[in-house]
């Protein structure tokens, strides 16, 4: 092959190609080499290796130079510094030149652009920066819940590019924001919007990761949500946060600059490692305070079981004892009466625990059907219930029948003479064709507020100062009385997430009022 066609070739290689003699000076190169160090051909002509390296680089050729015509061979990865200064990562694989005499005579070489395969190391380093700074983060266990998930946020925001980052909550129809990363203080943590005008909307719909590196053009109605057409949020990636298998919000990073490439898969991945850490973290926090409050009732329920059967016990035995000796059957009577308020007192505490336990499937329940459902198993001779809603709720309806059933029958007990004792029976609201209630008898109401609904009754009421004592357990106005009702209904509003209030009613009486309760469409 002539020098000609040797040259030729060289000259197409994309690679660099050297040649230096025994002397360390540049001979020969081909087309590529000249363009990438920028050079004349001229100023090529006897430069030497370390000439087109500097800093550490320049130690790194020069023993890349030893090992070669020591070994034959060497392989070196330094940044070739070109004319104007610009620096290009090159991967050199360099081979000993000899003579007809095995002499060393220099070395040739091939220089391949490390650019690329740099950059991936780069972004796979960058990548595994970020991953220990997340592991990091969420191992600390001397970091509180919210600084940890800012900290997360922040770390999102870094690696993606965006300039906001949010945990929100999604109640109802609102979009509460509890953890915000910001430059800005547009958003706060605290502020409530309507979900409707957000992305987060689709992602807790869908239950899906929301990936738009463009909204305007990824997302459908997107001129529908003030997010978009008011707030000039131009991007958004975000993931569902889930509690107890529903969804609990969303962990979402979005900006206000559209992009012309969706989110890598890489961004992808990391915003789903993130809200999946974050469910995970929730729902361990929601079982602690679960088995938390289980403990707390089984305590107390051993601790009241302990404590108020003992009186019935002890008279129990007494009266047997006195029985034996005197024969007089009045001592069984008082035995009986013992025995009945034994089981009074067990079956209230088995509600009163049962109340505390977690839900069990929430559905949508109508009210008013239930409350006259209710209505006819409790102790209501004398009494009128009024059915004033429509609502239909969101509740466990073995827990709602618990609560409704305990304000009835306290209602009747506490607002008219002698019910307590009466046999079950009702009058009732319209449906039940009682329009007018009989003389001396207790109404109770169940009607709407804006957001729950209330009991009430037209009896004598309660005190303003025992208002607060009628949710502890054990506590009651009359005798007979366990003084467990009230606090199993509290329990039951409490495991719901309800707020429960008690306020005097329109005619004087006691009026309960449940609020943060969610309403079926």
């Amino acid at each position: 092959m002539s020098s000609a066609t040797t040259r030729s070739l060289l000259d197409a290689l994309s690679d660099l190609f050297f040649v230096f003699d025994e002397d360390g000076e540049l001979v020969e190169w081909n087309q590529t080499a000249a363009e990438v160090t920028g050079y004349t051909d001229a100023e090529l002509r006897s430069m030497s290796p370390l000439d087109f390296f500097e800093g550490e680089d320049v130690d790194a050729i020069e023993r890349a130079v030893r090992d070669v015509f020591e070994t034959g061979e060497a392989t070196v990865r330094a940044d070739l510094v070109a004319a104007d200064g610009e620096r290009t990562p090159y991967e050199f694989s360099v081979s000993r030149l000899v003579d007809a005499d095995g002499e060393p005579v220099g070395f040739a070489g091939i220089g391949r652009d490390f650019s690329e395969t740099a950059r991936e190391r780069e972004r796979l380093r960058r990548r595994e920066q970020t991953l220990r700074t997340m592991h990091e983060v969420i191992a600390n266990r001397d970091t509180a819940f919210e600084e940890q998930v800012e900290a997360l946020l922040e770390l999102g925001r870094a690696e993606v590019g965006v300039d906001y980052g949010t945990l929100s909550r999604i109640s109802g129809d609102d979009y509460v924001f509890e953890v915000v990363s910001a430059d800005d203080e547009a958003i706060e943590a605290g502020d409530v919007i309507p979900v409707s005008v957000t992305n987060c909307e689709i992602v807790a719909t869908t239950e899906e990761t929301l990936v738009a590196g463009d909204v305007g053009r990824d997302v459908a109605d997107a001129d529908e949500r003030a997010g978009y057409t008011e707030w000039g949020i131009e991007c958004y990636l975000g993931a569902p946060v889930f509690v107890d298998d529903e969804v609990y919000g969303t962990f979402c990073l979005y900006g206000t600059t559209p992009r012309t490439e969706q989110f890598s898969e890489w961004a992808v991945t990391l915003v789903d490692l993130m809200s999946r850490w974050v469910s995970y973290e929730l729902q361990r926090q929601s079982t602690r305070e679960r088995l938390q409050r289980q403990n707390e009732t089984l305590e107390r329920f051993t601790s009241m079981v302990s404590h108020d059967l003992r009186s019935p016990l002890n008279v129990v035995d007494g009266s047997l004892e006195l029985a034996e000796r005197t024969g007089d059957a009045e001592h069984f009577a008082r035995c009986r009466r013992a025995v009945e308020r034994m089981d009074a007192l067990v079956g209230d505490l088995l509600s009163l625990a049962r109340a505390g336990m977690e839900l069990r499937e929430q559905t949508d329940v109508e009210l008013g059907s239930l409350a006259r459902e209710c209505w006819q198993t409790a102790p209501t001779a004398e009494a009128t219930l009024r059915v004033e809603t429509e609502a239909v709720v969101r509740a466990d309806e073995g827990r709602l029948r618990q609560l409704l059933e305990n304000l009835f029958r306290n209602a009747v007990e506490h607002g008219s003479t002698g019910a307590a004792d009466a046999d079950f029976g009702a009058h009732a609201d319209a449906d039940f064709g009682a329009d007018d209630p009989a003389e001396g008898s207790v109404t109770v109401s169940v009607g709407d507020l804006p957001d729950g609904f209330f009991v009430a009754d037209d009896g004598p009421g309660i005190p303003e100062s025992e208002r607060e004592r009628v949710f502890e357990s054990g506590y009651s106005s009359q005798r007979e009385g366990t003084g467990f009702g009230l606090d199993i209904v509290r329990r039951v509003a409490d495991v719901h997430g309800w707020e429960v209030t008690l306020t005097e009613s329109e005619t004087g009486g006691a009026r309960f009022e449940f609020t943060g309760v969610t309403r079926s469409e």
